[in-house]
């Protein structure tokens, strides 16, 4: 059986991690829509006068929309759910790195380093990692160990490591970013078309009301679209990732090149250390960007 490294075979710590990052990343996603949605709904509500006797049901229903608003806002900060997302995608992402650099004998676990001194330095890696997030955001259930088709890949000749970390790992890698850097292309041009077809909505909207055409107050309701579709854009941050996911792809490129040559231990230590450091860095950015909206 061809001997593979995929992401179930990683650590607990990264499964953990990786699905407190999702969920954050779902709520904070789900609750963000729920709020530009529901501010657009309030200013649609406006344009109404429903009366029941000497009530203004549209009111009451604009004052409900703008009270869920509220409690969703009130609600995510108190869940911080992006906290989960970013710290909890920066403990998986770090704990893979870690977990590929030991199974492919990278710095700093290169071989032929004895194998008790190579263990004790990954889980003080891994102590360090958890020491990062909060204490009760990962809560892991069994003793942390290296498992044993990582150590399995360790054990393996240069050449199978070789292939596997290329496949595994480089392709693996290069294949989502690519997929990731046009999906974000492609949004970014529309959204960017989007927004510009409202704007123009609005000015004729505006013009239109300026000349006593419509009564209704269409270029506030067009303004609180542009607003939210403005918000969401910022938020998605759609541009600025298919920048950075494009540097990236082709960067991990000349990295698979790179490593189909190398036929030396030292060398592939260094050489993996640099790769591992190159799809980090990209992380890194990312981390930043995301911290900068809040």
């Amino acid at each position: 059986m061809e001997l593979r490294l995929k992401d179930s075979h990683l650590p607990e710590l990264f499964r953990r991690a990786d699905t407190l990052s999702l969920n954050g990343q779902r709520t904070y996603l789900r609750g963000t829509k729920l709020r530009l949605a529901l501010a657009v709904t309030s200013a649609a509500l406006t344009l109404h006068t429903i009366k029941a006797g000497q009530i203004d049901i549209a009111s009451i229903l604009t004052a409900a929309a703008f009270l869920i608003t509220l409690l969703v806002e009130l609600w995510l900060l108190a869940s911080k759910p992006e906290r989960d997302w970013y710290d909890g995608r920066a403990l998986a992402e770090s704990t893979k790195t870690l977990t590929w650099r030991y199974a492919v004998g990278a710095q700093p676990f290169t071989l032929p380093g004895t194998p008790e001194e190579n263990e004790r330095r990954f889980i003080r890696n891994v102590e360090h990692l958890m020491r990062e997030v909060p204490s009760d955001a990962v809560i892991l259930t069994t003793p942390t160990r290296i498992p044993e088709r990582i150590q399995e890949v360790r054990n393996a000749p240069l050449t199978v490591r070789r292939d596997i970390y290329l496949e595994d790992r480089i392709e693996n890698q290069l294949a989502w970013y690519s997929g990731k850097a046009k999906a974000h292309i492609r949004m970014a041009n529309r959204w960017r078309l989007a927004l510009i077809i409202t704007e123009g909505a609005g000015v004729l909207a505006a013009l239109l009301k300026a000349n006593g055409a419509i009564s209704l107050d269409l270029p506030g309701i067009l303004a609180a679209v542009l607003g939210a579709g403005s918000a969401w854009f910022a938020v998605r941050q759609h541009e600025s990732l298919g920048r950075a996911y494009t540097f990236a792809a082709n960067d991990l490129s000349i990295v698979h090149a790179r490593l189909r040559s190398v036929d030396g231990e030292a060398e592939w230590a260094r050489e993996v250390a640099d790769a591992e450091e190159a799809i980090s860095r990209e992380h890194t950015m990312w981390r930043a960007s995301r911290a900068s909206i809040q």
